[in-house]
């Protein structure tokens, strides 16, 4: 096929250029002539072979005439459409002859190209500027000035590309294929001069329309639910921020984010963001070929060491190590995770230590610096090889110049440990280095002679441990004493509360100092210990319960992060399953009160976990127990109502394909404190704010299964009762009465009133009995005993029913007073039913106006008219403090407190009072924590949000909170909870402002002497708001908002409610702010108002900081607070500077670049806005951004009529649109369209517009890097209506040729496109 094809071509090509017989005309009609006829019989397929063929013949040919003739011919052919212009121009610049040398061939091919390019489709102009951009690269920087002019076509025919009035491809692509080629900060070939970087420069106004103001300024709160989004992502090899599309964005973007990471490392409890940002997954730990060490992340821990031994320096020695002590506890929490998952090299980071320290002279925190390595080696050492390990050697050699000895520390302090870490160290290499039969001999320094030799006393334990936890010999002894003073001698026993219950007689634990001067590796030998001890006993059946010193210790160690997979990891899936297997409930119901009482910073995916075990516990018979089946319910609740609002999504997520393991099959109150939490979570994280078509599948699942559960008539059916019903109960009790006391063998009233099935109206009748006889027979005890723990609980509801109904028809006076004596007596004297349980099962029934306040009579009746309960609270609250770690003596506190007033579960009191008398022989589960007080706590909450759902019972609120408010000092997490129902209920609170401040002052002041002054409300907001008068409330000023919070006193945040300082911060400064007597929308404003006004507090240098900090806290508030922000925008719109083309001055995308304005004083309102706005939304759940569409297209899009006006708006959502198309695509697709919308009216309103290429350049940005063709529909008919020019510049958009507008019009009802996003590159 070549042969004859190439004869053809020759004889029609050869024969005109040899030719000279006729003039140029001629040759050139009767080549063409002769080609055509060639060309019509060749096949599809051999059409790009032949145009190469003629590029390469007419590239063989030596004279410029004959082969201007030639071009010429092509040209010609183009022209009368013979020859396609793309295939041409391809053919052209593929030739191997087209080099820079043949000046006069470069000239003539390139004035071709230039002559036919605008024939070729957009796709095919990106690739020829692509080929002649690499041609251009080509010729060198230094040659003759000579040739310069010929070498000058290329240029012409890029100038000619890029001509946007040309408009030969989407100048979008353009600046792709050139930003590919010459990277930010890489300069163009000489020969195109300033026409690249001027092209590149037209592309910086959508850069900054993309960017966020001051994005490298802004920082997140660690653990608050904005910071798991999208917004805080990070390259992991680069540390920048991840741009989309190949755009000039400011110089400050492309940086590596050190600061950002840095700031997040620092953060205790920050590993899982850390995890998050830089996308490492620590699932693939034992998977080889997937270990993603992350040097980024290894150079930022190694400047975080660099940064504590800087602190060390200048900081005083304390005993307990200073402020710095607790940086390096945390430091050597995140080393051991990072190193042990692999994302940082143990070697590479001492090597790195060693040189940024060294001729630094810093040393008095290398014993701090050895304590963290030793972490780290102490328990890898056995598993890596020796040689990853000595490089601390050399470090060793940097840090301790000594020539002497080092004297000895005292040891009598906790401190002493980290002054023998080098020494320990040594002790562990020396070992490996014996065991791997290395003959690498390394020997004691001198100047850690004393150190090694030292006779132990005191701290002796601790430093063995550490010394020799590699080393089962030497180690042996010292770990067994340690674990022997926890487990208690065997012959020496002690008595727990309730009957019969008997514990080994250790009760002091291991203290704090102790623990934390324990290596991790002595740690998890400790923990791993005391976990076999504890599967041991329960397999044994022994009916001693587990030493209080031991449970102590054990939660205690709980808390170590560092040790997880033993700890918490263990706790959930080996040592309960192994527990529950093994049938020891009395151990048991010990680790269910230590998850309730004593753990702290449980991750939520493990409290889920539990949560499940617990339902399937729930359904066991052996649970049907009362101590346990109260324990189990008490745990659960207590899971439910303390999950974190960020944290119910992420992991009710999880169970969607099986609901039923988040729901309980038997308790109705469960499930409803279920439904309250999703509530209260996705209110406060706004989940689905502005999402009304948004199916929320995850919480949907979980509502319809209940809906469909068992327990379905149980929730729903008695929830709205009608009226008469109650009137049913009345009567069914009245006739179940009647058949009580007609009925008169024993056994088959037991029968008749236990079976299952039978009607829950057991405790009615009791009641009844208390009513009218003031005593209960033997019969009903029995009664009680085989109705069974599980099957009381729907008798406890329906008797809640009954005793609102028969409050409600109470005559008052001597009767009502009879009533609550008799409901306090089956608490207290009677022992029938938990005041826990039952005030549970009255807070969470459904009643409506008039009941639902005799409901809550009751409760409050219950809790406060007798004193019963109030002394328990005030005697409880009076003699302990929530500080359990700081405790060695909680167990004899508690001791005393079960014996002034002791638990009794099982009907004790009604055994006693029956004639005669029973004898019971119980044998308690062993108390260690919990009593009547502790387990009403999260009921309390309960009570306190249904309280503050009815208008007409705030008065009764109050009253609880004075008698009852002291409980909250032992709260695990007073101040969220007041956060949660400050923000949940804030329509509720709005105007009842003195509920809302005894609220705050109940829960604040119950604390008052366990914390440090100003550890959370201001000293302004104490002195001018706690007490106001009521007709002269408090409005503060703007020097209020402007004054920062704290600083907070230094706390160990293991034992926090908060995770680290700024969480803490966040948090309390809301607080704060909503319990103001001031309207939320004013709060709102005051707080814009901080940066906008002119502020003294406020300096200038620091304003992007201010403006995170606004971002951050207006977005934790609910949403009156921050939906002022909307009336801002709309004002700074509609004002004249945007509104009114004449009030312009200047070029708008300067004067919207807030940084450089700010920097050189030329900063206007309307870029103050721009820039508060981006600081708050990128703070923003996307559920508040979800009401940006909204916003554009109902108060946004009817104002928005100038270009200055249209742009605001761009540079204000634009760069939100890569955050919408991760979390919320739909919105995304709704701002898309409302762009175009917006862009029509200004269109149509302005005469002339000045900024047609940045506007169409964002529209190419939006599609190509975010809709695609999703929503090619919705704007061709837009695009088609628009000026000419305009049209031109996006027909690439809708694949629409320059046609008239009623052809494109009706183009526009076509078949849509794919919706996939098409990418420029």
């Amino acid at each position: 096929m070549a042969v004859p094809m190439e004869s053809q071509l020759q004889s029609i090509f050869e024969d005109v250029v040899v030719g000279d017989r006729f003039d140029e005309r001629t040759k050139l009609v009767s080549c063409l002539g002769a080609f055509r006829q060639y060309w019509s019989t060749l096949p599809q397929e051999s059409h790009d072979q032949c145009v190469q063929w003629i590029v390469r013949f007419i590239h063989s040919q030596h004279s410029p005439k004959r082969i201007s003739f030639l071009y010429d011919c092509l040209a010609m052919a183009v022209e009368t459409s013979l020859l396609p212009p793309r295939m041409v121009c391809q053919a052209l610049m593929s030739s191997d002859s087209l080099e820079w040398e043949r000046t006069q061939l470069w000239a003539l091919t390139f004035k071709l190209i230039r002559k036919i390019i605008g024939g070729v489709d957009y796709k095919g102009v990106r690739d020829l500027l692509k080929a002649v951009m690499d041609k251009i690269q080509t010729v060198p920087n230094f040659m003759s000035s000579a040739v310069v002019q010929q070498l000058l076509a290329a240029r012409e025919v890029v100038e000619y590309i890029l001509d946007r009035n040309a408009c030969l491809l989407p100048a979008y692509f353009a600046v792709t294929e050139i930003r590919k080629l010459y990277p930010e900060g890489m300069l163009s070939h000489w020969l195109l001069g300033s026409l690249i970087s001027d092209f590149v420069d037209s592309f910086r106004p959508t850069a900054r329309i993309n960017s966020i103001c001051g994005r490298c300024n802004l920082l997140p709160v660690v653990n608050n639910s904005g910071a798991i989004c999208n917004s805080w992502k990070l390259d992991p090899t680069t540390l920048r921020f991840p741009l989309r599309g190949m755009l000039p964005y400011d110089k400050d973007l492309f940086e590596p984010q050190t600061g950002l990471l840095r700031y997040v490392l620092e953060q205790p409890y920050s590993r899982d963001m850390v995890c998050n940002m830089l996308g490492l997954n620590k699932q693939t730990l034992n998977i080889a070929q997937h270990k993603q060490r992350c040097p980024v992340l290894e150079d930022q821990l190694v400047d975080l060491v660099v940064y504590a031994m800087e602190r060390s320096e200048t900081e005083e020695q304390f005993d307990d190590g200073g402020t710095s002590q607790l940086l390096w506890q945390h430091l050597s929490s995140q080393l051991i995770f990072f190193v042990l998952f692999q994302f940082a090299s143990f070697p590479h980071m001492v090597l790195s230590l060693h040189q940024k320290l060294a001729g630094r002279g810093l040393i008095k925190g290398r014993d701090h610096l050895m304590w963290v390595l030793l972490q780290f080696i102490s328990g890898s050492i056995q598993k890596n090889a020796l040689a990853d390990f000595l490089p601390v050697m050399k470090l060793f050699d940097l840090l301790y110049p000594e020539k002497e000895c080092i004297p000895v520390p005292d040891i009598n302090k906790p401190q002493s440990t980290h002054a023998f870490a080098m020494t320990c160290i040594w002790i562990h290499l020396n070992r490996k280095a014996q065991n791997d039969n290395s003959k690498l001999q390394i020997p004691i320094p001198h100047s850690l002679k004393l150190h090694h030799d030292l006779p132990m006393t005191d701290y002796k334990i601790a430093l063995l441990c550490n010394a020799y936890s590699t080393n089962s010999e030497c180690f042996t002894l010292p770990m067994g004493v340690l674990v022997e003073t926890i487990y208690g001698n065997g012959s020496m026993r002690i008595t727990l509360p309730g009957t019969n219950c008997m514990a080994s007689g250790s009760v002091t634990p291991l203290p704090m100092n102790l623990l934390d001067s324990l290596t991790v590796h002595a740690k998890m030998s400790l923990i791993h210990s005391i976990a076999t001890r504890v599967i041991k006993l329960a397999h044994a059946k022994t009916s001693l319960a587990l030493a209080p010193a031991l449970v102590e210790t054990y939660s205690r160690l709980l808390v170590y992060m560092e040790i997880e997979s033993l700890g918490i990891k263990g706790f959930i899936s080996q040592l309960l399953p192994n527990v529950f297997k093994s049938h020891a409930w009395g151990i048991l119901h010990t680790l269910l009160e230590m998850f309730s009482y004593r753990m702290h910073h449980i991750q939520p995916h493990y409290r889920v976990q539990l949560l499940s075990h617990l339902h399937s516990l729930a359904a066991v018979p052996q649970t049907n127990q009362n101590q346990l089946h109260l324990c189990v319910e008490s745990t659960a609740l207590r899971l439910i109502t303390a999950l974190g609002s960020s944290e119910v999504q992420p992991q009710f997520t999880r169970f969607l394909n099986d609901p039923k393991t988040v729901l309980s099959a038997e308790s109705e109150e469960l499930n409803r404190a279920l439904i309250l939490t999703l509530a209260r979570a996705t209110h406060v994280t706004d989940f689905f704010t502005g999402s009304d078509s948004i199916q929320g599948t995850w919480c949907k699942d979980i509502l319809q299964t209940i809906m469909n559960s068992a327990i379905k008539f149980a929730f729903f059916k008695q929830n709205n009762v009608p009226q008469e019903s109650r009137f049913n109960l009345k009567k069914n009790v009245e006739e179940e009465y009647r058949k009580w006391k007609s009925m008169t063998v024993e056994n088959d009233i037991i029968t008749h009133f236990s079976m299952q099935g039978s009607p829950p109206l057991f405790l009615c009748l009791l009641w009844k009995m208390l009513l009218e006889t003031d005593h209960i027979n033997q019969i009903g005890f029995r009664v009680l005993e085989r109705i069974g723990a599980r099957a009381l609980v729907a008798h406890v509801r329906t008797f809640a029913d009954f005793l609102v109904y028969e409050f409600s028809t109470s005559a008052g006076g001597q009767q009502l007073n009879k009533c609550i004596e008799i409901l306090n007596d089956m608490v207290w004297k009677y022992n029938i039913v938990t005041l826990d349980r039952l005030i549970l099962c009255l807070a969470m029934r459904s009643h409506e106006g008039n009941e639902a306040q005799v409901c809550y009579f009751i409760i409050q009746l219950l809790l406060l008219k007798p004193n019963d309960f109030r002394n328990r609270v005030s005697d409880f609250v009076k003699e302990n403090a929530p500080e359990h770690w700081l405790q060695s003596d909680w167990h004899t506190k508690h001791m005393t407190y079960h014996k002034k007033y002791p638990e009794k579960l099982y009907f004790e009191g009604l055994a006693e009072q029956v004639n005669p008398p029973i004898q019971l022989h119980l044998q308690y589960l062993p108390i260690y924590f919990g009593n009547v007080c502790l387990r009403f706590l999260p009921v309390f909450d309960i009570v306190i949000h249904r309280f503050l759902e009815l208008l007409p019972v705030s008065k009764s609120l109050e009253t609880l909170l004075d008698h009852l408010g002291g409980l909250y000092k032992f709260h695990d997490r007073p101040v969220t909870y007041l956060y949660n129902t400050l923000h949940y209920y804030e329509r509720h609170l709005r105007d009842r402002t003195n509920l809302k401040r005894k609220l705050v002052h109940a829960i604040m002041s119950s604390l008052k002497d366990n914390r440090t002054p100003g550890w959370c409300l201001s000293e302004t907001y104490l002195k001018c708001a706690m007490n106001p008068r009521d007709d002269n409330v408090w409005i503060p000023d703007d020097t209020y908002y402007c004054k920062s919070p704290g600083p907070f006193p230094n706390c160990d945040w293991r034992f926090n409610e908060f995770p680290n300082p700024a969480a803490h911060a966040l948090h309390v400064t809301c607080v704060e702010l909503m319990a103001l007597a001031v309207p939320g929308k004013d709060v709102g404003n005051a707080l814009l108002n901080v940066v906008l006004k002119s502020q003294p507090l406020v300096p200038r240098e620091n304003i992007t900081a201010w403006m995170n900090a606004i971002g951050l806290v207006i977005t934790a508030l609910p949403e009156p607070y921050w939906i002022v922000l909307h009336d801002r925008i709309v004002s700074v719109i509609s004002s004249a500077v945007l509104s009114s083309e004449t009030e312009w001055v200047g070029y708008p995308f300067q004067l919207l670049d807030f940084t450089a304005c700010h920097r050189s004083y030329s900063e206007m309102h309307c870029s103050y806005i721009l820039a508060l706005a981006h600081a708050v939304w990128h703070h923003s759940s996307i559920g508040q951004l979800s009401l940006i569409p909204k916003f554009l297209s109902e108060v946004l899009k009817p104002i928005v009529k100038t270009e200055f006006q249209l742009l605001y708006v761009y540079h204000l959502v634009g760069p939100f649109l890569q955050r919408f198309q991760q979390e919320r695509t739909r919105c995304m697709l709704e701002i898309g369209v409302a762009f175009y919308e917006m862009l029509q009216a200004v269109d149509q309103h302005s005469k002339h517009l000045a900024y047609m290429d940045p506007i169409c350049d964002f529209l190419y940005h939006i599609k190509y890097m975010f809709t695609g063709d999703s929503v090619k529909d919705q704007v061709e008919r837009i695009i088609c209506s628009l000026r000419p020019a305009m049209r031109l510049r996006l027909r690439f958009i809708t694949h629409i040729s320059k046609m008239e507008p009623a052809a494109a019009a009706s183009t526009a009802t076509s078949v849509p496109q794919s919706s996939s996003v098409s990418s420029p590159i």
